[in-house]
Order: C-alpha cells, then structure tokens, then sequence
C-alpha cells in the first residue's frame, strides 16, 4: 500500500492500524493526516506509548493522556475516578481522532484500559467510545514490556483490539534503506528466513572495537554500556566542558513527562571534538533526528556549538522546543540544544532514527527484535560495523511473523476495496460525512498550503537590501543559518556570486585568494581543515560565506 492509498482511506474515518518495515513513512503518513484533519478544523488527539515518540510527535503518551498513568489494572472505581476528572473528561470528550504511534510497544492490557476509559468518559458502548483510533507502529520493532516480571500480551492480543477491528494499512514503500542487500536481509529476518548466507553477509561486518573510528555512533542493548562509554570519551578531551541546561514552562506534571522522553539530556555537557547526534528534524537548520556530527567550537558571543556534519557543513546549534500540544495550544514546552552525545547510544533510543554508520553489540541483547531494530536503523550495509552478536539477536517473536502476514494479507485487500470504493464516488462521500460528523469544515479551513519557505523569506530580505547582521536580527537566526541559506539561494539560482560578495566584509574579500588556497590543499566541503591551515584567522561563518562566494 502506498502512503497516498493510506490516507486516502484514514480520511474516511475509518479505524487504521498504520504499518510498515521500518523507513516505510509511518510517521510522515501520520504527520500529513494530522495537517489534513487540522485543514479542516479538527483537532486530534497525538499520543503515543512511550514519551520518547510522543516528542518527536509534539503529543502525550497515552497513558497521561487517558489518565490511567501508571496504572497496571483498573477497577470500577478507577474508572470513575478517572472520568470525574474535569480535565480528563474535556480532552477525551473533545478528541474525535485519537492517534497511538508506536503501538508494538503497547501492551493489550493498557489498549484495554485505554478503551474501557474513554468508553466511561463519552458515555458510548462502541469501542474506544466511538472515536477514530489510528495505531501507529511495526510490531517487529521492540515488544511491550510487563512490570510484573511476567510476559506482557501484544495489543492485537486483547480484546480491545479485535472489537475496534481496525484495518490493516500496510506501507510497502522503503524511503530509508538505500542498500538492496540490506533490505534483502531484514526482509528475511522479518519473514523468518533468514538463513547461514544472511549471517554470513552479516558477519562480514564484524569489526574489532579498536578499528572503529569515534565518529561512529556504537549502539548497546545496556544503558550502562552507553552511558559509561559516552563520559569516558568526554572526559578524555581536552579543555573544560560547556554545559547547556534545558529550560520549560507549563504544567510542571507535563514538563517532567517531556524531559524523560527527549533525547537531549537536561544538562548537556559539550567539548570541541565531542561526537554529537541531533535529537529532532529540523529540515530548515539543515539535520534531522539521527543526523551525526562533531563540535568544531563554540560561537562567539553566545557559546552555542558549532557542529561539522558528516557531510562537512557547519552549523551553528541553538536550542529547539519541545512542546505538549492540546486542542491547538501548547500545554508545556521545554527548550534544549538537539543533541546528545553520541559516542554511544541505547538500541531503545535508536529507534525512529536513520543512520549513516554504527557499531553495533548485539552479544547481550536479551529481547526480541533488539538485533532487527538495530540493523534497520542503517541506510547501508556498507555502514555497520558489527562488535559482537548472540545466536538470538536476530530473533523475532513468532506470533508477531504469524501475525505480520495477516496484516498484509487484509491490507492488499482493503486496497481492493476502497479502490472500488473510490471509483464509485463513495469514498469521496464517507470522507465529507466523516468531516461533517466531528464538526469540520469541507473547506480547508487551516494554514494555506503555498506557505513562503524560509530562504524566500531571507531573499526578501535581501532584495530589500538588507545587510546580514540585519537580517540574522530581523528573523532571530544565527549568521551561521542565514548564510546557510545565502547557500541555498545561489544554487538555487536565486541570487548570484556578485550579491554575496556585496554582503561580504572587505577583510574578507582581500583574503579570498588565502582561503581559496587554503580550501584547494583541503577540501571546500568541509571546514575545519580549512580553519586550521589558515589557523583561525578567519571564523567558520568567514568560510562558509567565502565558500558561498567561491563555489
């Protein structure tokens, strides 16, 4: 099924579980759903099982959202307690939409309380008490973990799941793997057939620890291998490390529920040389979540990192929200450079990210799907470096395979169906009825769609003559960014090589031929080697505007 085909049928109103391998557009699916609902005038509900995929979707994980919290059973009077709450009841009541994303790690007995909640709080027998429900997520991807030391059942285990009979939306379209004998291996895995030849590719990438160079993120299944690695290679720098404090405000009980799911720490400390990962997309600051780097330094005046990517750009850091957002308006937010340190990183917290290289331990892990989600973190094959693995690592569950091949199987014929559906006419009136039900607009009624992207922005600017440094000011953008985008724009073909000389300091332009020099015995893309030839005459915004001007 191809994402279009997915949306077309969500837009129904119809119940969905949305799955797919592993860079197959589930979040981006979800992403989209949710600026078309909101076109429209409705407000979902985004939550998800975990805090750490509730930040990357700015919702609440469920269980705070539901007000079940940490619950493991409900009781009658739970439940009424529950829906006596002035708050809780609003937002359920509300919600028409409510979107669960990473559902594998989901237990049956928390759908379960879930759907016996929301049923209490709308005063409706229908499951989930008459709402949409989209779940989100790939049950090959790490399973729900019980509290009780025991084995805790699947969400399509419980009974919540059969009633709301959601329907199977299976994204076959790979948009992260860019290796075939990569996604020949983890297909394999996933269908459990892979055999001595899989291994073997596998084991071709075994690499001594020794070889690995620290650029390259490791991945562990223990969070003490991870944090242990991660302070002794800090510790090892030179200097005095600078450390940035995340800031929030908002519902205290929210602020805390967002700093235990993102993936920047509350302090971070930082050293030049420090190996770093951003922690959110930020296709506008040029990285996305899993992008990978190293702190070239420290801005002059604010002392916000400056970050050589892999693929030799320079960019200035500086904090992102995070946010809580609930009928539109956000509830909490807290603020913090993107990044963590990323000498080594949790298999756990690898999860939503794509990834250029890895050293990956897979010689302890201890649960199903650890050794699968690890290796479908990775664009390539080229890009693993194998420390050590156990027989097991590359185990999955097998009601999960068993299950998997219903899902498919029940996706291709929803296909089928809303096919037929749509040539009729039938689903374009199932989409109108649906919009009308919860009280939306058929015109869209949200942000218009040709929204002006940031360079155009700056370009206006430009072409009103304005000068960097007024520039950086009037969009509250680091020099770094905006030259960035002097970039952008010049091979966009929207400014030429003579604008960005005009902008230019004179010192600058009298060294051209010195930094061109420089850049010929190093090499244009990247930076740093530039800077030290010339030995930090010149900043790195100085180089990325001569590069702007010289290439």
């Amino acid at each position: 099924m191809t994402q279009d085909e997915a949306l077309s049928i969500l837009k129904t109103g119809a119940n969905a579980l949305l799955t797919g391998e592993p860079g197959s557009g589930k979040t981006h699916t979800v992403n989209t759903y949710v600026r078309w609902l909101r076109a429209h005038g409705i407000e979902p509900a985004i939550t998800a099982s975990t805090g750490i995929a509730a930040t990357h979707l700015n919702g609440m994980t469920i269980h705070a959202w539901s007000g079940i919290g940490i619950r493991k059973f409900l009781t009658d009077e739970d439940a009424d307690a529950i829906a006596s709450k002035e708050h809780v009841a609003r937002r359920i009541g509300k919600a028409g939409v409510l979107i669960i994303d990473e559902v594998s790690m989901l237990s049956g007995e928390v759908l379960a309380m879930v759907d016996r909640v929301l049923r209490e709080v709308r005063g409706h027998e229908r499951a989930f008490g008459g709402m949409q429900v989209v779940l989100v997520g790939d049950f090959f991807q790490l399973p729900p973990v019980s509290g009780r030391g025991e084995d805790a059942t699947f969400a399509f285990e419980s009974d919540a799941f059969r009633i709301l009979n959601p329907l199977p939306l299976y994204l076959s379209e790979q948009h992260r793997h860019d290796d075939a004998s990569l996604e020949r291996i983890l297909a394999n895995i996933r269908g459990g057939t892979a055999d001595a030849s899989d291994v073997s590719r596998l084991m071709q990438r075994e690499a001594d620890e020794a070889e690995v160079t620290d650029e390259v993120p490791r991945l562990f299944t223990h969070n003490a291998d991870v944090d242990r690695i991660n302070e002794e290679k800090l510790r090892a720098l030179a200097g005095t490390a600078k450390t940035f404090r995340m800031e929030g405000s908002g519902a205290p009980v929210l602020i805390e529920s967002l700093k235990r799911g993102c993936l920047s720490p509350d302090v971070l400390a930082l050293k030049q040389n420090a190996v770093v990962m951003f922690t959110k997309n930020n296709p506008v600051g040029g990285y996305s979540n899993g992008t990978l780097g190293m702190v070239t330094g420290f801005e002059p005046g604010t002392n916000y990192p400056l970050v050589e990517t892999k693929d030799g750009r320079i960019l200035t850091v500086v904090p992102q929200d995070w946010a809580v957002e609930e009928g539109g308006k956000i509830r909490a937010k807290i603020s913090q450079l993107p990044l963590r340190l990323a000498w080594a990183i949790t298999i756990h917290k690898s999860q939503g990210q794509s990834l250029d290289a890895a050293a990956i331990d897979l010689s302890r892990a201890f649960e199903y799907g650890q050794g699968y989600v690890a290796l479908s973190r990775l664009r390539t094959l080229d890009g693993l470096h194998l420390l050590g693995w156990h027989e097991n690592a590359f185990q999955i569950h097998p009601i999960v395979q068993s299950k998997d091949r219903a899902f498919r199987s029940a996706s291709d014929a929803t296909v089928e169906a809303f096919t037929a559906l749509s040539e009729s006419g039938e689903r374009m009136k199932l989409e109108e009825q649906f919009i009308r039900a919860l009280g939306g607009s058929l015109e869209e009624v949200g942000e218009p769609i040709a929204k002006k992207t940031t360079f155009e922005e700056t370009l206006e600017l430009l072409q009103e003559g304005k000068t960097l440094i007024e520039i950086k000011e009037a969009r509250n953008l680091t020099l770094g960014t905006v030259i960035t985008h002097l970039e952008r724009l010049k091979e966009a073909g929207s400014i030429t090589e003579q604008e960005i000389r005009v902008l230019a300091p004179e010192r600058l332009i009298d060294g051209l031929s010195d930094i061109e020099e420089a850049f010929s015995k190093t090499s244009i893309k990247s930076l740093t080697p530039a800077w030290k030839r010339l030995k930090g005459r010149y900043s790195f915004d100085d180089l990325k505007l001569a590069r702007a001007i010289l290439t």
